[in-house]
């Protein structure tokens, strides 16, 4: 009897455990503010507020430097240009680097590089010899940092918060950014008009030195991998077939297409609006801007709690259709008041949209392709984005601005009905904890760079569960593509029933290693749900054979 009690109350106890450490973790992530009990993720969000507001500082004093050395439009729009230029041209280099170098000692270079851009820009603007040519080379610079940046920046994420608290750190990163939005251009115009564009580019130079400072003081454990390092194209293509063969990534990267190209109406048409529409002057558009990050700053406050509560896909259809009701409050109700409060609902929108877009991207990537996704998802915006502004652009040179605000917030809730199709989740249950298998024995060691290398496995199973059979292996196949292989196939043996040999090709032995030390849980369940199937005692054969063909006459493996 008292080895029953015993068992009741260790059940017991348990089962308590188990409920407090859920009550613990809906309640640490009730608000985005309770990861800044983080040291590192607290001191790194306020240094980055910091360099935020010195980037938007700088924009200004760019912006307002072209129009006294250039003052044309197209000079002016230049300047816009120059810094988003290097995001399309480095956006995936970018992320391969963020995933193949050290992400810490990467944020310290591109840091260090946007220092002495913007430090060497504010020295000429001081001793005014800053010209166009120079102005545009700097701010082109600037964006160099800026695209190398980015990706290594998003994918520490992880790295500084638990995995429960992940959308609210980039919930929370989100709001950094609309609070510097809030403050940088009213700060950057009146030290512009006190003592001039050089001493704001000076002051976004020292913005970079809290983020450099923390970044230094952080000792970040580092994954060694005993492979020889890989190359920059290698690591871009791997990138690339991840993506492909990962479907919840696809998924979301479609989803952020139809959503950034309804949502850009507001940058691209608002400040003619006011303009145009309600009459307002400048201060009457940093109103309307204000409002916009006050909604944003709300949204990031508590949208882990409403992603707990709503779920992931109510809640993206909800905040869509509150964006395209904000839009067609503006297009219809041309007053101060009502575009105002459409500021607060888009301004609402946008940052629960793409915080929650973000999140799931990370969450659904494994750590060793972290920044090649994540780049992914910083290029899909950038063009879809961009692609959207041009289009309500045109769409207005024809129709008019408030015809045009109302056909953006159309395409929002039409893309609900395309959304539907691809569902956006946090990966829950999913387990990308690094799981390699072990290395090959081999006789003697390839070098990394020859191949391809073909493997084939072989299965007997029993021929009553072919069908299943097919589904485990079209599975398996998927995570083979993924993690490195360019070609994989099944095929089943005509003279004896329950015989089947998978193949596949990766393009070289390194690769091949590779493949196995990017593993994970998950992986490694696919993996063992296709080999139980395999009747006879122990896992199925494997044959790894290395291309034996050169026209180059180099020595065969012996």
């Amino acid at each position: 009897m008292a080895d029953s009690n015993d068992g009741a109350e260790k059940t017991t106890s348990g089962v308590i455990l188990r409920i407090q450490a859920r009550a613990k973790q809906h309640k640490s992530i009730s608000s985005a503010w309770t990861t800044l009990h983080h040291e590192l993720f607290r001191v790194l969000w306020i240094a980055s507020v910091a360099s935020n507001i010195g980037t938007l500082m700088q924009d200004v004093g760019a912006s307002w430097l072209m129009t006294q050395l250039a003052p044309t439009p197209i000079m002016v729009s230049l300047i816009q240009a120059a810094g988003s230029l290097p995001l399309f041209l480095l956006s995936f280099t970018s992320g391969a680097l963020a995933d193949i170098l050290d992400r810490r000692r990467l944020l310290i270079f591109s840091q260090s590089w946007m220092l002495g851009a913007a430090a060497g820009l504010g020295i000429l603007t001081v001793f005014h010899l800053a010209s166009p040519l120079i102005l545009l080379t700097f701010t082109f610079l600037l964006g160099l940092g800026n695209a190398l940046n980015g990706p290594a920046w998003s994918a520490i994420v992880p790295e500084l918060v638990p995995r429960a608290e992940v959308a609210a750190a980039v919930s929370i990163n989100s709001v950094s950014y609309n609070v510097a939005r809030a403050v940088g251009p009213a700060l950057g115009g009146l030290v512009v008009a006190a003592i001039g564009s050089g001493a704001v580019f000076l002051l976004n130079a020292a913005s970079f030195l809290g983020v450099i400072v923390v970044f230094y003081r952080w000792r970040r454990e580092s994954h060694k991998s005993k492979l020889p390092a890989e190359r920059v194209v290698g690591a871009m293509q791997a990138g690339w077939r991840y993506v492909k063969h990962v479907p919840s990534i696809r998924s979301t990267l479609i989803c952020v297409s139809l959503f950034s190209v309804g949502a850009s109406a507001f940058w691209s048409l608002v400040p003619l609006y006011a303009r145009q529409e309600l009459g307002r002057e400048a201060a009457g558009y940093g109103v309307l801007l204000g409002f916009f990050g006050a909604g944003a700053v709300l949204s990031g406050s508590i949208l882990p709690r409403l992603q707990r509560q709503m779920g992931i896909t109510r809640l993206l259809r909800n905040i869509t259709l509150l964006n395209a009701v904000g839009l067609a409050l503006m297009a219809m109700w041309r007053h101060y008041p009502v575009a105002c409060v459409a500021a607060f609902a888009s301004g609402f929108a946008w940052t629960a949209a793409f915080s929650t877009y973000n999140t799931s991207v990370q969450l659904n990537t494994a750590a060793w392709v972290r920044g090649r996704a994540l780049a992914f998802y910083q290029l899909t915006f950038a063009a879809t984005f961009g692609a959207g502004s041009v289009l309500w652009g045109a769409v207005a040179e024809h129709v008019g601005i408030p015809q045009a605000l109302l056909a953006a917030a159309l395409s929002l809730a039409l893309g609900l009905l395309l959304a539907g199709r691809y569902p956006v989740g946090f990966a829950e249950g999913l387990n990308l904890t690094p799981s390699s298998r072990p290395l090959p024995v081999v006789v003697n060691e390839p070098e990394a760079e020859q191949g391809p290398v073909l493997v084939t496995v072989e299965y007997r199973i029993d021929p009553q569960r072919t069908a299943e059979f097919a589904v485990a292996m079209q599975e398996l196949g998927r995570f083979r593509r993924r993690d490195g292989a360019v070609d994989w196939g099944l095929f089943g043996d005509v003279a004896e029933r329950g015989r089947y040999l998978e193949t596949f090709v990766v393009e070289s032995w390194g690769e091949y290693l590779r493949q196995q030390e990017r593993a994970t849980e998950a992986d490694r369940q696919i993996w063992e749900h296709a080999n139980s199937f395999h009747l006879p005692d122990g896992p199925p054969p494997v044959s790894r054979l290395l291309y034996a063909y050169h026209q180059e006459t180099k020595p065969l493996p012996t």
